[in-house]
């Protein structure tokens, strides 16, 4: 049975306080009902430095989840200021964040990826242009 509604899957840390700031942004950010919310603490480093781990194997499923089921053609990758379960400077955490979003690009090249900062106001930046789907 087909999902009804539209759709686009973003990774977010598992922290609370960046859940709803994500979600209302990229709702209108990309013109969908719905966003597929995969978190994990400081899930940026997973799709950047720990390629192998669990938990990148995990999130690659549940995107595959997303845009297989529900039809996500759209993705949001977001790193954010003070975050506990990656507690690195602001400037390493936005390089994790460009190299996330360059492999997870490797695996699922017909969806437009964007980087997305949440700084300590909890407001969303795009960091990045999603790619041609040619």
């Amino acid at each position: 049975m087909a999902a009804e509604g539209t759709f686009a899957v973003a990774l977010n840390c598992m922290d609370g306080r960046a859940q709803l700031p994500a979600n209302t942004w990229l709702k209108e950010r990309f013109g969908v009902d719905f966003i597929d919310m995969v978190t994990e603490a400081g899930i940026v480093r997973f799709c950047s430095a720990a390629r192998d781990a669990p938990q990148t194997v995990a999130v690659l499923e549940s995107i595959g989840v997303s845009v297989n089921a529900h039809g996500a053609t759209q993705m949001a990758v977001i790193a954010h200021a003070d975050c506990a379960g990656n507690p690195i400077a602001d400037s390493a955490q936005k390089a994790q964040l460009s190299d996330a979003v360059a492999f997870l690009r490797d695996h699922f090249p017909r969806v437009d990826i964007i980087a997305v900062w949440i700084g300590p106001e909890w407001t969303c930046e795009e960091l990045s242009r999603p790619q041609s789907t040619g």
